[in-house]
């Protein structure tokens, strides 16, 4: 077969194009059917390159993706953290510019170790295994993963089975194969036939209703970032609330949701107002509301707590790096100092917590940045009848990102085969049912309550039991067929 190469200014250009491709299989745009094109792009030609030259690739790979997909974050810097533009923009460009050396390191990594046999095979696994070195080092960022915009795909029916990095794995896999069908190579249409039917083989749900349905009310303040902090703000944010939950005591829900940090005070100041809250709750309406707490020792924790029939409470783990704290701290202090930036001081809480009661339902939490972990949302499902996100994604303004993370919501419900009940500060508030599809959903950037129903599932989906593990290091052993032999000395 004649080597395909191109020139090294049109690669990297193509590789861009594949980047902002992926986020074009995203919400709000949801072209699934990119993902294998993205795919296929960046593995053509791929072994006529150095590692160095397919290291360039994966970087301009990055930036397409998160340049057009992740660039959000300017509006969190720049708007809500109140740095100029040229700052902001130097920032963005830095957040940028250091996740796309994440493929940049997956491809050097292949064409290091890897040659040509098999490279359909061994690609696939390669880029999978750079996902999920994303999902980690450094605290982890697994946004815009390949799999993730399959949840409305053919594919979606995998997802209980392997979760979103199964989902990666045969996006990748097909683009791979595409390539070769477009060498001639008319063996790869069965691989692919088999990848994309098998699913209308597998179980339409895994799970079954543990119970009636919930009557839920979520509560979406949209209350302005900008004064939420100042005292005017959060005596409006209570205003709001006790509102906005007053105006169900004639239905009665069994649970009212409010979001993360609704109220924008700890919860030692929040304590009359939830008290008041709670004398007006019809009895049997349990609620539960996002909310910052100090302890004695000076901690400070992002939290949701309960007010009637609920038992326990639930501490955020997975934290978000710079927003709530400081990763590599000893090395960047003086830098965020320097720049005159907040200080982020957050503790996460400890692994391994219990779900919290409510309204004789058990509960698994994640608030906002953890439901984009699919593991640590699996590890919360194997113990809860439902699952709740709180969320403030007022931090993402106008941009794509909340509907991004609503999408990554929906997953997470298909892969555990739950209701996800997600209730956040200016949407996308939604109820989310066991195969990811939105049952109802709020209006973003209003005031609003959103009631509806939500089932408490029972047993476990295979991804629910095992998490990400099997598909790792299925990924691996794809990868050990193009490894290069060692040369004699």
């Amino acid at each position: 077969m004649p080597a395909f190469r191109l020139p090294t200014p049109l690669g990297c250009l193509l590789a861009a194009a594949a980047g902002v491709l992926t986020t074009l299989t995203a919400s709000p745009f949801e072209l699934w059917w990119l993902g294998p094109v993205a795919a296929g792009l960046i593995y053509l030609g791929i072994h006529t390159l150095t590692p160095a030259q397919a290291a360039l690739r994966g970087w301009c790979y990055g930036l397409g993706l998160f340049g057009s997909g992740a660039s959000w974050v300017y509006v969190s810097i720049h708007d809500y953290g109140y740095t100029g533009i040229p700052l902001a923009l130097l920032l963005t460009t830095l957040f940028v510019a250091g996740l796309a050396l994440f493929p940049a390191v997956t491809l050097w990594l292949y064409r290091r170790l890897t040659g040509p046999r098999l490279a359909w095979l061994s690609f696939a696994g390669a880029w999978v295994l750079g996902e999920w070195l994303r999902t980690w080092l450094f605290t982890g960022f697994p946004w815009l993963l390949l799999g993730t915009s399959q949840v409305d795909s053919p594919l979606a029916p995998w997802a209980p089975v392997g979760g979103v990095y199964l989902l990666s794995l045969i996006t990748a896999l097909t683009g791979t194969l595409g390539v070769e069908l477009l060498r001639r190579r008319w063996w790869a249409a069965l691989p692919v036939a088999a990848l994309w039917l098998a699913p209308m083989t597998l179980p339409a749900q895994w799970t079954t209703p543990a119970g009636e349905p919930l009557r839920v009310a979520l509560l979406q303040g949209n209350l302005d970032q900008a004064i939420k902090w100042t005292p005017a703000g959060q005596r409006e944010a209570a205003n709001r609330y006790s509102a906005l939950t007053r105006a169900h005591s004639g239905d009665a829900p069994d649970l009212i949701i409010w979001p993360e940090a609704a109220l924008p005070m700890f919860e030692r100041e929040a304590r009359p107002i939830l008290e008041r809250v709670q004398s007006n709750l019809t009895p049997g309406t349990a609620l539960l509301t996002g909310i910052l707490q100090r302890d004695d020792a000076g901690l400070y924790y992002n939290s949701v707590i309960g007010l009637g029939d609920v038992e326990g409470e639930y501490r955020k783990t997975r934290l978000v790096p710079f927003g709530e704290y400081l990763p590599l701290d000893s090395l960047l202090a003086d830098t965020i100092a320097f720049f005159n930036l907040p200080m982020p001081a957050m503790t996460p809480g400890p692994e391994g917590q219990a779900p919290l009661k409510a309204a004789g339902t058990t509960i698994g939490n994640a608030i906002c940045y953890e439901i984009i972990y699919p593991d640590r949302v699996a590890a919360q499902a194997r113990q809860a009848a439902l699952l709740l996100t709180v969320s403030n994604d007022t931090w993402f303004g106008r941009s794509i990102g909340p509907l991004q993370h609503l999408q990554m919501a929906r997953l997470r419900a298909l892969e555990n085969g739950r209701y996800v009940i997600r209730a956040t500060s200016n949407g996308v508030t939604a109820i989310i049912d066991a195969q990811g599809r939105i049952t109802t959903r709020a209006p973003q950037f209003e005031m609003t309550s959103l009631g509806g129903e939500a089932i408490p599932m029972q047993g476990l989906t295979p991804f629910t039991r095992t998490g990400s593990w099997p598909t790792w290091l299925l990924a691996a052993l794809m990868v050990l067929p193009g490894l290069r032999p060692r040369r004699k000395q």
